[in-house]
């Protein structure tokens, strides 16, 4: 009796300690949903589809990339908070969602408390960018031109909330000049409203710019990361020109909604660790200006409190609000 009593109890811990492991094992036993908050096309959903492609190769199920765009993804993420917390439907985010929290007064949704994080895997900068009339060749002719003209000069972006949009308003804040600013539905149409005239300058990431920049469309004057981009070596960064301080760039990440099982999360985090640790998708994302990202969860969770921060208090003090 002693005997059998000890070995019920010997296989009840045998599989409560596996547990986790045969969990990881099963998942995913479907087809993944990656959810993107943009349209095609776009520096977000062509993330969502590299990163997409990698858990499928890596997992062996299809995941399909799900285009719900609206309100700066707001449309989107709302949507992921509210289904099933098994892994099976992911967000792919970018930079909006560190923003939205600040520069909307309700949202349906906490993008902390209703989300676990899985991995935020790169990060890319944008380009200040002018119409080839524009009489600067540099930031700081840029700045002298702004503040002769206070409230005259206007700027594009790829629609509220963007970190292009929270770019222009950092400038403002940050030269201490009152620019207007001029949504439009995505990048290629802010950027064909900056080459026709409609506005003065834009913010936009470099591989949707570079197209307009070869024919002169288009004139980059500097670049919001911390250091110059091996893609444009020879353009100054912000910073350079002039801004002390000024660095944004835009970031993409995936996560879950809250309280996806712990073992899923750490599955997949491994999945887009190794991904962006591959040499072909490296080089993958380098040639659209990129850098990888290969960290844990946990870190972030902890850049993701620093982002809800850091743009918090540009959109206090521009005062942008969601038009």
């Amino acid at each position: 009796m002693h005997t059998q009593t000890f070995l019920l109890l010997a296989a009840a811990t045998a599989l409560a300690t596996s547990t986790p492991a045969v969990h990881a094992q099963k998942f995913p036993v479907k087809p993944i949903r990656m959810i993107v908050g943009y349209a095609p096309g776009g520096g977000s959903d062509i993330m969502g589809r590299l990163m997409a492609q990698e858990i499928s190769s890596a997992l062996g199920q299809p995941v399909v990339v799900e285009n719900r765009p609206g309100a700066a993804q707001n449309v989107a993420a709302e949507f992921v908070a509210r289904q099933p917390a098994d892994g099976y439907t992911l967000f792919l985010s970018s930079a909006a969602h560190g923003i939205n929290i600040s520069l909307y007064a309700k949202l349906s949704y906490d993008p902390v408390k209703d989300f676990a994080p899985i991995a935020v895997f790169a990060t890319s900068p944008n380009l200040l960018l002018v119409h080839p009339s524009f009489p600067a060749r540099s930031v700081k002719e840029f700045i002298s031109v702004a503040r002769k003209n206070p409230g005259r000069l206007n700027f594009s972006s790829s629609g509220v909330g963007s970190s292009q949009h929270l770019s222009g308003e950092m400038l403002k804040v940050m030269i201490g000049v009152d620019m207007t600013h001029v949504p439009y539905k995505g990048s290629a149409p802010s950027l064909a409203g900056l080459a026709s005239g409609e506005v003065d300058f834009a913010f936009n990431n470099i591989p949707s710019a570079q197209p307009l920049m070869a024919p002169g469309r288009v004139r980059a004057l500097g670049v919001t990361s911390a250091k110059r981009s091996p893609l444009l070596p020879n353009l100054p960064t912000m910073v350079e020109g002039g801004i002390p301080g000024f660095v944004t760039e835009t970031w993409y990440g995936v996560l879950a909604p809250a309280g996806t099982p712990r073992d899923v999360i750490t599955l997949l985090n491994d999945v887009a660790v190794k991904a962006v640790q591959r040499p072909e998708v490296r080089d993958r994302l380098a040639q659209m200006g990129a850098d990888p990202i290969a960290e844990s969860p946990e870190f972030f969770a902890k850049y993701l409190a620093a982002e809800i921060a850091r743009w918090a208090r540009v959109v206090r003090e521009s005062k942008a609000k969601a038009e």
